[in-house]
């Protein structure tokens, strides 16, 4: 009875212990982004192209979303991205949102909210719903943040779906900071 009870809190530990850690989702901090893929653009100068996303952006400051819906959530971060990197052109920076999908109404739809929200600043892009196979990415992440400079990752955030919220949308912004590069 007692080797019963203490199997039972063991996996009830174990299992607490697991909800506990974090997703993880993409490459981790620290690393530097080597292979690149193409993803289709929907908006932008090359919309309708694929284009290289390392080659486009080199050693710029980048946001770099991959979302798996659109969903309200995700549009009110692309509105918020693209605020603050149209607060931040002089530093270079650029944004993109990389729709995991092989759904084309959902590419529609977020190209019509682009063109409604007037969305001029950041990129918003599809690519197969497997996503780009070096980026490692979480098929239990609906979002997935990889903020970087110079090809290195300063920051990263998965969530599931439903995460995406206003305190987590306000820490991915909060961390344009950190590949921001100084004013000159």
């Amino acid at each position: 009875m007692h080797l019963l009870r203490a199997g039972l809190l063991l996996c009830l530990l174990l299992t607490n212990l697991a909800a506990a850690e974090p997703l993880k989702s993409g490459p981790p901090v620290g690393e530097e982004l080597q292979k690149s893929f193409e993803p289709v653009n929907l908006t932008g100068p090359d919309a309708g192209e694929k284009t290289c996303i390392l080659c486009e952006y080199g050693e710029a400051p980048v946001v770099l979303v991959f979302a798996r819906a659109v969903n309200d959530p995700l549009l009110r971060l692309i509105k918020r991205l693209d605020a603050v990197t149209a607060q931040h052109r002089e530093r270079g920076l650029a944004s993109t949102v990389i729709l995991l999908s092989d759904d084309a109404s959902a590419a529609k739809r977020l190209k019509q909210f682009a063109e409604q929200e007037k969305i001029q600043h950041t990129i918003l892009r599809r690519f197969a719903a497997t996503g780009p196979k070096d980026y490692r990415l979480a098929p239990e992440a609906e979002i997935t943040a990889i903020l970087f400079l110079d090809r290195f990752i300063k920051a990263t955030h998965a969530l599931k779906a439903g995460e995406l919220q206003e305190k987590s949308a306000e820490a991915i912004i909060a961390d344009v900071a950190k590949v921001l590069p100084a004013r000159k």
